[in-house]
């Protein structure tokens, strides 16, 4: 028998990654897309598909169950600014949220990924078809980070995986010893510009995984956009962890990076 599986997708590549791996391996692919996110490319992929607002998890919860979906992945980001602007939130999502102590990104995924499995909707791993995408330990590039800069990267790991605790982001930029900038609502890329300005051609930056992290969700990701950014910022380093970072066209990303001397090191 075919087996089925949802996606609930956000922005980016992964969903489409996942969509065509999915199909590759036989699974039969039901997508509830976030509407103004997700790529319109997933109705080519998928058997059926839900356009969605953010908060419409009664509309999602029937769209699964009605075509037989017991097994799900979320995948994608969404634009944290949109959370101001843009939910239409039902009374599922509503009972969701007042059930909450407080509602920091995690607990707000953890607390939805919660709800659909008590509907019967089992949330499996981001990776878990596409375990390639996990970084690997390494130097990967042909310039390698000079002790200053290593001193920055040991620095940057100790504060971002803090900032990760308190549930506030993922990723800092550091130069000289100090803290640049310090990930937020903004997201990544504005952190390394931010960062970049600062540094003036010092700077770091690092991503780490949460110490709590649930690996249904959120998982930190990197890819060739991200040594883009770097270029234009003027960020010297990247730094990642081994096993809990997926990496999108890793190839690429290297050649850029050693194209600019941006050094990659995973650890």
């Amino acid at each position: 028998m075919t087996e089925k599986i949802g996606l609930i997708a956000g922005n980016g590549q992964f969903p489409i990654l996942f969509s065509r791996i999915a199909g590759q391996n036989g699974f039969v692919l039901f997508t509830a897309a976030y509407v103004n996110e997700a790529d319109p490319e997933l109705a080519q992929l998928s058997e059926a598909i839900e356009w969605l607002h953010l908060g419409q998890v009664k509309r999602l919860i029937r769209f699964f169950k009605q075509n037989g979906v017991t097994r799900a992945v979320m995948l994608g980001g969404v634009r944290k600014t949109r959370l101001f602007s843009d939910v239409k939130p039902d009374m599922k999502a509503i009972s969701i949220i007042a059930g909450m102590r407080h509602t920091h990104d995690d607990a707000i995924m953890r607390a939805f990924a919660d709800c659909l499995e008590k509907e019967g909707i089992k949330i499996e791993a981001s990776t878990f078809l596409l375990p390639e995408l996990l970084a690997t330990e390494g130097v990967w590039t042909r310039r390698k980070p000079s002790r200053s800069e290593k001193k920055d990267i040991e620095l940057g790991f100790s504060v971002a995986r803090e900032i990760g605790r308190l549930d506030i982001g993922q990723s800092v930029v550091v130069g000289g010893g100090s803290i640049l900038a310090v990930e937020a609502i903004d997201g990544t890329d504005a952190t390394i510009a931010r960062g970049g300005q600062l540094g003036r051609g010092q700077a770091v930056l690092v991503k780490v995984c949460k110490p709590n992290q649930d690996f249904r969700f959120d998982v930190p990701s990197v890819g060739i956009r991200t040594i883009e950014t770097m270029v234009q910022a003027n960020v010297r380093v990247l730094a990642i962890e081994a096993g809990k970072t997926v990496v999108f066209d890793r190839t690429e990303m290297v050649r850029i990076a050693d194209e600019n001397q941006i050094a990659i090191i995973c650890e």
